[in-house]
């Protein structure tokens, strides 16, 4: 069965049109709400957000909404994405809700949740979830109501775990920092985190007014980062997004590092360290150059569904500890259920103390494959498999490039775009073709 409002992490849309309406908030909390109370008499829910405007409209309307199926609600305020994950598995919670819509602009909204144990749920409870928005409402009576209350300790409780996934012997005294929290949900945490860890800290991105959120910061806007940290003089930068779950880094040399290069790094680590890594889970836009570094290494390299969610599930049936996006979506399972960008700078700049290395010379000899990467915005998503001009012109490519690289096309799970990425040892190749795949799209 197909999801209707669910996408590959959870709702999302503009505030203000359907679904990302109040009414429908409501009627979704208490959707979630009743799925809840079919295994557990009296559900605890934990609420998070970023720092958008519009999530105290559908903060409000998802707390009512529980409430109305005898649910009971914890608030937390701002916190990120990551954070919410651990909260609800520490806090022995029956489930974690985010409002958050990530790395898009402010008019952008989006709900997520995360179960008891701090993972992201599977399809079919969503399914489940969706199925009970069809069915009449089932009022709780005056005395099963739910309660809400705040949690005022969230943000010392998180800024505490992230310091306790690195060793106690590791400081960061000496190190000039800049931390860039995309004046999303990490701006009070992240900066807390690696001061207390002994770094000199500087901010950008930290001044939120519910209209700025990924305003020309963050990790999908790495640049400011970069001035900064020359600017600055500092070793290095960490740019996350909106709700920290994802993050960028630059060095001192100006030098941006996705997170196929970070998730290199944290795997050299741990073998470094005598660890068993016999595999890692990256994805389909996962390049080609990391690909074969790792292999070199002894490692393979299984590449999941384009989704954090979806590298989650193939660490999990595998037993495998490190995965993650080239987006900087990065999982180290024995650190934490979820992907967390704060938990993951930790990593890597553990990684460098270790080596006593800079990260770029823990990745000596990691030649990325070029990759071209275009979105296409066309206002039939469901039509562009039956595109014959695109199919035609993806075949042409695939066959010019032989096994020296190779094309992706995919439908965005949270943003009505059509992404196609070319990927080739020839940098102008993999442009030609990206092109000429998007104009072929944009035909249909």
């Amino acid at each position: 069965m197909a999801r209707r409002y669910f996408g590959t992490d959870g709702i999302r849309g503009e505030v203000g049109q359907d679904p990302i309406t109040p009414d429908f908030m409501l009627r979704l909390g208490h959707a979630v709400g009743r799925v809840l109370r079919r295994s557990t008499q009296r559900p605890v829910v934990l609420i998070g957000k970023d720092t958008r405007i519009s999530g105290y409209m559908i903060e409000s309307s998802l707390e009512a909404g529980l409430a109305s199926a005898g649910v009971d609600t914890l608030l937390t305020g701002p916190l990120p994405t990551p954070g919410v994950a651990y909260l609800t598995r520490a806090l022995r919670l029956d489930l974690g809700v985010v409002i958050s819509a990530s790395h898009n602009p402010y008019q952008d909204n989006g709900i997520k949740f995360f179960s008891a144990r701090g993972e992201k749920l599977p399809d079919e409870w969503e399914l489940a979830v969706e199925a009970s928005l069809d069915e009449p409402p089932q009022w709780a009576n005056a005395a099963t109501l739910g309660k809400a209350r705040r949690v005022d300790d969230a943000q010392g409780r998180y800024i505490e775990f992230c310091k306790s996934t690195v060793g106690n012997d590791m400081s960061l005294r000496g190190l000039k920092v800049v931390i860039d929290a995309a004046h999303g949900a990490a701006y009070h945490v992240a900066p807390d985190v690696f001061h207390e860890l002994g770094a000199e800290v500087l901010t950008i991105g930290c001044t939120p007014d519910g209209v700025n959120i990924n305003d020309g910061v963050g990790a999908t806007a790495p640049q400011a980062l970069v001035a900064a940290v020359a600017q600055h003089g500092a070793d290095y930068g960490i740019a996350l997004d909106g709700d920290a779950d994802r993050l960028q880094l630059v060095d001192r040399t100006g030098r941006l590092f996705n997170g196929d290069e970070l998730l290199y790094a944290m795997v050299v680590d741990r073998l470094a360290q005598g660890q068993a890594v016999p595999g890692a889970v990256g994805t389909l836009m996962s390049n080609m150059g990391i690909e074969l570094a790792l292999k070199r290494r002894g490692v393979e390299l299984v590449r999941a569904k384009v989704g954090d969610r979806y590298v989650l599930e193939e660490l999990v049936a595998r037993g495998w500890l490190l995965g993650g996006e080239s987006s900087g979506h990065l999982l180290a399972l024995d650190k934490h259920t979820t992907g967390d960008g704060i938990v993951s700078a930790l990593q890597v700049l553990q990684a460098t103390q270790r080596a006593q290395a800079s990260l770029a010379d823990l990745l000596a000899g990691v030649a990325l494959f070029p990759q071209t990467l275009l979105n296409v915005r066309l206002a039939g998503m469901s039509d562009w498999k039956q595109n014959e001009r695109l199919v035609g012109e993806a075949k042409a490519a695939e066959a010019a490039l032989g096994g020296e690289g190779r094309i992706l096309i995919r439908a965005s799970g949270t943003e009505p775009v059509l992404r196609v990425m070319v990927e080739a040892s020839d940098g102008e190749q993999a442009t030609h073709w990206a092109q000429r795949l998007a104009e072929a799209a944009k035909a249909a």
